[in-house]
């Protein structure tokens, strides 16, 4: 089966194609800066980048031309049999893949206001995509389905029943594909009964969230009802007091739209630091002496390992300590930061294996005599997508 993939964002769209049980897609690309002058289009197949300009290009041509490139390169010589797509919300009507129908596209935008900057780029995505294989057969792949077995205690507001019965007010939880991704490779490189594990799974990149996962099933996270809630990332808040908005409301006359993009744009470590929301532009401008950009990193790391500390009341104990996404996969400074403030848990950070990312200790990056491990999974959640659409399809047949 030959699927695409596609991760369609508010202004860019990722692709990858794979075929049968590959775990290494035969191509891959990105669209960015869309509908702008400087629209770009990147492929990589065959261990070779080709960059070409689409000016102006909107999702529809810049799909378009993604698929004559793979088709010019020999990829797709004929329409995909599946197309797999990311979504990020799907509220709590759904619980796993589920193959797209007008049904469907309708409840996924019943829920664009609890996902606003993520779910209107998916479904134009599908709409695009229906539009190039109207008789390909198409699967949604939720960001919130896995977290779908998180227990009331974990998902419930404290505010009064009747908001999360009439309008759906809970924590749904993000990353859920990435989360999924990550804990099963660990399971299986590290030899971890699943049945008995207790895994935290860190996904550290612009977006940033860390999952409770017990016997193979999350059981808390740190995003909520939105992305928004949670760790300090590139340029959202994460966790605030919710009297701070009342304040900014009232005491500064900001409108509601002001601060969103306060909260989700201009805030996390673009805000703390006010230099940028790129952690190795921060890395490089606190070794030259930047006590902004310090602090700034500080903050991220100490957040980061306060949630991973109260996420092992979840699991009752702790296992294994996964960190994974941009940041988490390539930056030693922020997993050493982050370890020490969790050393108490029996994570004892091996600083030669986390240099080299633990590529000579199968991801490990602990010490051989902690009591508990950490390790390095890179993320694929393209992979992830297109094995979920296989299994989706093939259940259904």
């Amino acid at each position: 089966m030959r699927i695409l993939v596609l991760n369609s964002g508010s202004s860019s769209l990722r692709f990858a194609l794979y075929e049968g049980s590959s775990n290494a897609p035969l191509a891959s690309g990105l669209a960015e800066c869309l509908n702008s002058p400087d629209t770009s289009l990147t492929l990589n197949i065959s261990k070779s980048e080709l960059t070409l300009p689409i000016p102006g290009s909107d999702h529809e041509q810049a799909l378009r031309s993604a698929v004559t490139l793979l088709q010019e390169h020999g990829a797709l010589t004929c329409a995909p049999d599946a197309i797999g797509h990311r979504i990020v919300h799907g509220g709590e009507y759904f619980s796993a893949p589920t193959i797209i129908t007008p049904t469907v596209i309708e409840r996924v935008a019943s829920c664009n206001h609890l996902a606003p900057l993520h779910n209107p780029s998916g479904l134009l995505g599908v709409n695009v995509a229906q539009q190039i294989f109207p008789d390909t057969p198409q699967v949604a792949i939720f960001d919130t389905s896995f977290h779908q077995s998180l227990p009331e205690r974990a998902y419930l507001y404290a505010i009064p029943r009747s908001y999360h019965q009439q309008h759906g007010v809970r924590r749904y939880g993000f990353h859920g594909t990435s989360h999924s991704y990550v804990a099963q490779t660990a399971a299986q490189q590290l030899n971890l009964p699943v049945e008995t594990s207790r895994i935290l799974s860190t996904h550290l990149g612009n977006g940033c969230s860390a999952t409770a996962i017990l016997n193979g099933q999350s059981v808390d996270t740190t995003m909520g009802m939105t992305p928004l809630e949670g760790l300090v990332m590139g340029t959202r808040s994460g966790d605030i007091d919710p009297g701070a908005l009342l304040f900014f409301g009232k005491e500064l006359n900001m409108p509601i739209q002001e601060i969103s993009d306060l909260l989700n744009k201009q805030s996390g470590l673009l805000g703390l630091s006010n230099i940028s929301n790129d952690m190795r532009e921060l890395r490089e401008q606190a070794s030259d002496g930047s006590d902004e950009a310090a602090l700034a990193i500080e903050i991220f790391c100490y957040r980061a390992a306060k949630s991973l500390a109260s996420l092992t009341v979840a699991l009752g104990g702790l296992d294994t300590l996964i960190f994974t996404g941009g940041i988490g996969e390539n930056d030693p400074l922020t997993r050493q930061q982050i370890l020490r403030h969790l050393s108490y848990l029996g994570l004892n950070i091996d600083s030669n294996r986390n240099s080299d990312h633990g590529s000579a200790s199968n991801g490990i990056i602990t010490t051989d005599t902690s009591t508990a491990q950490a390790a390095v999974i890179p993320t694929n959640e393209e992979l992830m997508i297109a094995r979920l659409t296989q299994n989706t399809l093939v259940a259904h047949r």
